[in-house]
This record gives C-alpha cells, sequence and structure tokens, in this order.
C-alpha cells in the first residue's frame, strides 16, 4: 500500500512540475540562459497579493496551459513581485534585487508591468493587464520582438 501511495504521489507530483511555468526571480541568470538559448527575457512587475490586474494577468494568460506550452520553448521568465502582506514578504536579498529591477525598468511603479527584453537585455517594449486570451496575449508580447 504504501508503495502505491509514493507511486501516485511521484507521479502526480512529476506531472505538476513538467506542466508548471519556470520563472527566473534573478536578472543575471535569466539573462545568461536567454543568452545561451537565444530567447527574449519578458519580465513582469507584480503584486501577487494586492494588485487584481496582477492576479488578473496571472489566471487569464500565465497560468494558462497554452502559454505555459508556448514560454516553454519561447521565453525566458522573469518575475518581480511586490507582495504587501507581511505573510508574504520576499527575502531581504530577493526584495533588495527586485526594488533595483524597478529602479532600471519600472520607475513609475505600475503594476502589472510587462517588459519585453531581447536575449541581451535590451528593452523592446511594454504592456500590462489586456483583457484578452493567452494566445492574443502571446501575440502581442512577440509584436515588440520584430
Amino acid at each position: 500500500m504504501k508503495k502505491v501511495l509514493l507511486l501516485i504521489i511521484l507521479l502526480v507530483g512529476g506531472y505538476s512540475s513538467i506542466n508548471a511555468q519556470e520563472w527566473y526571480t534573478n536578472m543575471e541568470q535569466a539573462k545568461q540562459v536567454a543568452l545561451k538559448e537565444n530567447k527574449p527575457i519578458i519580465l513582469v512587475f507584480q503584486g501577487s497579493d494586492w494588485c487584481t490586474p496582477c492576479i488578473l494577468l496571472d489566471r487569464n494568460v500565465w497560468s494558462t496551459d497554452a502559454f505555459k506550452e508556448y514560454a516553454k520553448s519561447n521565453y525566458i521568465m522573469v518575475k518581480a513581485d511586490f507582495p504587501r502582506k507581511k505573510k508574504n514578504a520576499l527575502p531581504e536579498a530577493q526584495q533588495d534585487h527586485n526594488n533595483k529591477l524597478a529602479e532600471k525598468y519600472n520607475q513609475n511603479g505600475y503594476f502589472p508591468l510587462v517588459v519585453i527584453l531581447n536575449s541581451k537585455g535590451e528593452k523592446k517594449g511594454q504592456t500590462g493587464f489586456e483583457k484578452i486570451s493567452a494566445k492574443e496575449y502571446i501575440k502581442l508580447l512577440n509584436s515588440f520582438l520584430k
């Protein structure tokens, strides 16, 4: 019985990790991978526990199977989160990193802000929440890369 339960846990855990969106939280690591794989970087500034448009963007785009599948092969995803609730506070080093990213790419403090960078980290455009499907959002992101 224990072996069967363990097998089920491993199968379910393996399946969920296959479908999980891979997000980087360190821009330097993301740039290295982007250069190596020749992929653009999608940098997302969000307030995961307070920003309603951020939560909707996550639900309607980032968390969809269509987006996750496309992003896996075409983008390097970077998340810069700015939670407000104490229970969701980031480690100090991560918060400092996110603050530095905001100083460079989000000086006006817009949330959500989606910054599109080429594989060298050069800004190509930006957008935010749009009430469109994941497939339409992919087209929007790609329009900045032409």
